[in-house]
């Protein structure tokens, strides 16, 4: 059985989560960013007390087609920015979407934007500014190199594009003492 999980976003959450499913003895074959499978179809109380469980550390258990679809494109994205930003480059994200989803971008796209209220490029873009600010806060890669990083044609086009979605070019937020990251999950 296939399960999807909101909020699943980093290695830290598969590990909770996995570590939920075992202590709740549903066997699992499969945890991935938001998704679940398990080696029996779960009953009802099975369901409530894993979607109960997973809520108390702020999971949710995805029973709509319509938002599983939109769960699945944005974990997507997550992992190819937070994972593998190599793969930025050699892949159109809307090819990779529509083969991971299986079904036509154009269909995932009007989806995404009706259940989301804003574009999969948004939300792509929205991810890479997180990730520079990530980079940027850890203070291990100068501006060009997490432009080559990230893939972006030039230092200029990341500066733009960030200055666009947080409304500080890079330099200024390096430079303020205060955290303005946004948990991922929230994005």
């Amino acid at each position: 059985m296939t399960l999807y999980v909101k909020n699943m976003v980093c290695d830290r959450c598969k590990m909770v989560v996995a570590d939920l499913f075992d202590k709740s003895d549903i066997p699992t074959t499969k945890v991935d960013l938001g998704v679940v499978e398990t080696s029996n179809d779960l009953d009802d109380k099975q369901t409530e007390t894993i979607s109960q469980k997973l809520q108390s550390y702020g999971f949710e258990l995805l029973d709509d087609k319509r938002k599983q679809m939109v769960h699945i494109i944005k974990t997507t994205l997550i992992e190819l920015v937070q994972t593998q930003p190599e793969k930025l480059q050699k892949i159109n994200p809307s090819t990779h979407i529509s083969e991971k989803v299986g079904r036509d971008y154009k269909y995932l796209s009007t989806l995404f934007s009706e259940v989301e209220g804003t574009t999969i490029e948004q939300f792509l873009i929205n991810q890479k500014i997180e990730k520079v600010k990530e980079l940027l806060v850890y203070d291990e890669y100068s501006l060009s190199q997490i432009a080559d990083l990230l893939y972006y044609s030039s230092v200029q086009h990341l500066s733009t594009q960030f200055k666009k979605v947080t409304g500080l070019t890079p330099s200024h937020f390096k430079q303020l003492k205060e955290n303005k990251r946004i948990s991922i999950n929230q994005i």
